[in-house]
């Protein structure tokens, strides 16, 4: 029964956001502990990183025991955001990302990274036109287009096997001329372009020369090109003497806020959350930022109903004043991120698993395919569900990053410390060598 809902509510009520946010939350219920549960889980499926929590934590109660709550914060601010909040945290990431100065009046917060996608989509498209992202990619940007704005996702299909990305991400200029012309022979207009920056799943960097030749390509043919910079903190130290022998060359990450300043075009914009970084996905804080003027008027108008609450914003501002701390924080976030990740690189090197090697990101992009019983998606998801029952490992799968092969499944390295880390990792041998 509909129950009276609309049509957007019965297929809303009969869609998924995950496949696997069901066994997450069961996952979390029995969450392993050295002392007092051995036995538990290890969701290492979720994009959150625990690693830091525990700094940013005691400089947020600092705050909030120390400094009173100035009169703003219980009335309207802008649909941007609060004019101090944005002046902090645009010199926040003028001087710890971007390297060049940001406008705060052309930066624009909402309540987390899934509303800004919602609301530039609602304000770049239209109903039908179409979002491409090179595959694999983001699984939820797909409902995040659609269940507003009702655009459409393309996935632009650049390999198969991840060993062709081992040298640094692929995506050329015969890619997006291929894309183009099918989605136009569907009749459907090529809207937006979104790179994530470091990259979700593979921890990939695009390159600024990558980033440059996409961009004019997209200014050429009108479509608007978003770099999601969302992991632009959380980089990996890849001269550490354990992974350095996986990468062939150095390459620096380059906001592409610096390409944006340079072309001062309307068909180029940039996202970023605090969620990633900072490790606080439930504070709800993401981040637009674009030289085109009707873009943010547009979406200061329509961002209301997602406005980031002035009581969070005005702890971050502050937290954003403090830039000796930031940048300790953020110096101290990558170590334990780098450490954490090489516990795990070493243990698939060990037990002969392919991945991709990581520049940054919370990922590790694996292929188990030499466990499934066959190349199907039904074989893949077996797999998954046999993973978890084994071990209590619980692994992003790959359905729905848009990814031709079956096999390949996420890991979420910075969900534990190192330690437990250990313990995984211990029981993924297991499973392994049993199996």
């Amino acid at each position: 029964m509909n129950r009276g809902l609309s049509n957007r509510g019965i297929k809303a009520s009969k869609t998924i956001m995950r496949v696997d946010m069901e066994a997450y939350f069961e996952a979390i219920q029995n969450l392993y502990d050295k002392n007092e549960n051995p036995n538990g889980t290890f969701p290492l499926n979720m994009a959150e990183n625990k690693l830091s929590w525990h700094l940013l934590k005691d400089k947020i109660q600092a705050i909030s025991r120390e400094k009173d709550i100035p009169e703003w914060v219980a009335g309207y601010t802008s649909g941007k955001g609060s004019s101090s909040f944005r002046e902090a945290a645009a010199h926040f990431l003028s001087e710890c990302l971007a390297g060049i100065d940001l406008d705060p009046e052309l930066l624009a917060f909402s309540a987390g990274a899934t509303s800004v996608v919602e609301m530039t989509a609602l304000v770049l498209g239209d109903e039908g036109d179409v979002m491409a992202v090179p595959a694999p990619c983001y699984p939820v940007y797909k409902q995040d287009v659609a269940n507003i704005a009702n655009m459409e996702r393309y996935d632009i299909i650049t390999h198969h096997d991840i060993s062709e990305i081992k040298n640094g991400l692929i995506l050329n200029i015969d890619h997006l001329e291929h894309t183009k012309k099918e989605i136009e022979s569907q009749g459907k207009r090529f809207k937006m372009l979104a790179l994530t920056n470091p990259d979700n799943p593979t921890g990939g960097l695009f390159s600024y020369k990558k980033l440059l030749e996409v961009a004019e390509w997209c200014i050429e043919n009108e479509v608007h090109l978003i770099v999601n910079e969302i992991y632009g903190l959380s980089l990996i130290d890849t001269t550490h003497p354990a992974i350095a022998a996986d990468y062939s060359s150095e390459l620096p990450f380059v906001s592409f806020i610096q390409i944006m300043k340079d072309k001062q075009s309307d068909y180029l914009h940039w996202w970023y959350s605090l969620s990633k970084d900072f490790g606080i996905s439930g504070f709800r804080m993401g981040a637009t930022y674009s030289y085109n003027e009707a873009f943010i008027n547009a979406y200061e108008n329509i961002n209301y109903s997602h406005l980031t609450s002035n009581y969070t914003q005005w702890i971050m501002e502050e937290v954003f004043k403090d830039l000796d701390f930031v940048k300790k924080y953020i110096a101290t976030n990558q170590r334990l991120l780098t450490e954490a990740y090489v516990i795990v690189i070493q243990k698939l090197r060990e037990l002969n698993i392919e991945y991709v090697p990581s520049r940054g990101s919370l990922f590790i992009w694996a292929d188990f395919s030499k466990f499934l019983t066959e190349n199907t998606l039904e074989a893949e998801r077996a797999f998954w569900s046999l993973f978890y029952e084994k071990t209590g490992i619980l692994l992003t799968p790959g359905e729905g990053f848009g990814h031709t092969k079956r096999g390949l499944y996420r890991i979420v390295y910075p969900f534990f410390g190192s330690e437990a880390l250990e313990v995984a990792m211990k029981r993924l041998e297991n499973f392994v060598k049993n199996n």
